[in-house]
């Protein structure tokens, strides 16, 4: 693949307009491997934030009162937009965030998944439902509305990818959106957004904004506190989503908020371990594990953990990585400088206090080499924090309870795995571990459009996907309908 030409700006997208910052200011982002300029885009002011919801709380109206299937059309327009731009979006995957083409095609083809899911279940999230009553002669209902104008802030490290987890099921049910593009992928969230304005979106629908990294807490600021915004969707680190829920909270504002991971593998002494050393390798080095639901831990009987180990170690030892635009090259670059430092202090930590560096261990140029380390405990920082990075741990455990108590001593709760011929000893494990998804035999890193996706503990509270993900985006409200006999009441005329 050429090395794209990084001329194009961003420019903010408002009421079906795309225009500059209100003060004409801009930004630049940097190639994660080169080092060059890859985009500039407008820099939003707080007055851009507020002009974006504006238009999109004008808009509400006239999208709410569509009949879903013409709402529906216009979702799967937008998907086969998408597709149209696969190349195009696996350009700027690899120029904005360092991701191999296979990685921002991945994104593109997951996003037009869940566009397509979104229009087709439109029907299930506005279904309401109709309940008994004590009273004689009553009709009571429940029915299902949009909650009015959401606010999606999505991340860099899936751009077009995780945008599906909020967008496509907040306008199927009539909502309509001011999505916050990432600082680091506003070229990327922008193609998205023009694959929307392609199918015909009416006029403030969706609306884009993109800011500086300094300016981003008074740009979420403002969007929060806009009265138009009633929902808040937010992907990214526990960190920033604490404050997010927050400040969603002072303003009385539900939020969805899907943070970081640090997902347990459980093999067991019965595993087969050729399946299980590829679902970790997987999990634990795609998209060099820049994801909430990479393989962190690999919690595995001592009886076979060396022999994982020594496996595990091997495959990392083989993996391709370098410059992303190499069709050769398996993992790119992590995202910048300050991501290698923690790889590598997390290393040093791990080793000064006694674990073993199977493999890689240290950055090589912008790229951290994909790294296994063995014999982690719980004194070491790589046991409890996010790594955010093309490195798994291996701790050794005596039999299935001590696996079960390991994978679970740890704050987050997001995805998890048990690897076990015994299915239904493996399903009561699952069953006892703390996270919102668990894969018997399969990898931690997997999402479907029809199934519900979220976590517990730090991993953050709300769901995308499925029935539970549409609820997120619709107010429930009930209603009765009295029937031709009055009812009597206490005081009357």
């Amino acid at each position: 693949m050429s090395t794209p030409t990084h001329t194009t700006e961003q420019r903010l997208l408002i009421a079906g307009a795309w225009q500059d910052a209100e003060d004409g200011a801009t930004y630049e982002t940097r190639d994660p491997f080169t080092g060059a300029v890859a985009s500039r885009a407008a820099a939003a002011t707080p007055a851009d934030v507020v002009r974006a919801v504006d238009a999109a709380g004008a808009a509400f109206p006239m999208w709410s009162a569509l009949l879903p299937a013409e709402r529906g059309r216009y979702l799967l327009a937008a998907a086969d937009a998408v597709e149209g731009r696969i190349g195009e979006l696996a350009e700027w995957t690899t120029a904005e965030m360092g991701g191999p083409a296979a990685w921002g095609a991945h994104n593109a083809r997951l996003l037009a998944r869940k566009l397509r899911y979104a229009a087709t279940a439109i029907y299930e999230g506005l279904t309401g439902e109709v309940i008994p009553s004590d009273n004689p002669g009553r009709t009571s209902l429940t029915i299902r509305r949009p909650v009015g104008v959401v606010a999606s802030i999505v991340p860099w490290n899936a751009p077009a990818l995780l945008v599906g987890s909020s967008v496509p099921a907040a306008l199927a049910l009539g909502n309509t959106v001011v999505m916050k593009a990432s600082e680091q992928t506003p070229r990327t969230h922008g193609l998205v957004a023009a694959c929307f304005a392609e199918a015909g979106l009416p006029e403030g629908v969706l609306n884009l904004v993109t800011n500086a990294p300094e300016n981003a807490p008074e740009v979420v600021d403002t969007l929060i506190a806009h009265p138009a915004v009633r929902r808040v969707h937010f992907t990214g680190s526990t960190r920033i989503g604490r404050i997010i829920g927050e400040k969603s909270a002072s303003h009385m504002k539900q939020a969805v908020l899907e943070l970081g991971g640090k997902a347990p593998v459980i093999i067991l002494a019965d595993a087969e371990l050729e399946h299980a050393v590829s679902a970790v390798a997987f999990g634990a080095f795609a998209n060099s594990g820049q994801g909430c639901l990479s393989t962190e831990r690999v919690v595995v009987d001592r009886a076979v953990a060396e022999e994982f180990a020594q496996r595990l170690a091997k495959v990392a030892a083989g993996i391709a990585y370098g410059d992303p635009r190499d069709p050769g090259t398996v993992l790119g670059p992590v995202v910048n400088a300050a991501s290698l430092r923690r790889l590598t202090e997390l290393t040093e930590d791990a080793r000064t206090h006694g674990a073993r560096v199977l493999a890689g261990g240290k950055a090589d140029g912008p790229c951290f080499v994909p790294t296994v380390l063995a014999d982690v405990t719980s004194h070491m920082r790589v046991y409890r924090e996010e790594s955010f990075g093309p490195m798994v741990t291996i701790v050794p455990v005596d039999g299935p309870e001590e696996a079960l108590r390991v994978a679970n001593d740890n704050d987050y709760g997001l995805s998890s795995a048990v690897f076990s011929r015994d299915v239904a000893l493996a399903l009561d494990v699952a069953k006892r571990v703390h996270a919102g998804m668990c894969h018997i035999n399969g990898v931690t890193l997997d999402d479907e459009p029809q199934a519900p996706f979220g976590g517990l503990k730090n991993s953050g509270y709300g769901r995308s996907g499925g029935h539970a993900g549409l609820a997120e985006f619709t107010e429930i409200q009930w209603v009765t309908i009295e029937g031709p006999q009055a009812p009597h009441y206490p005081i009357a005329e």
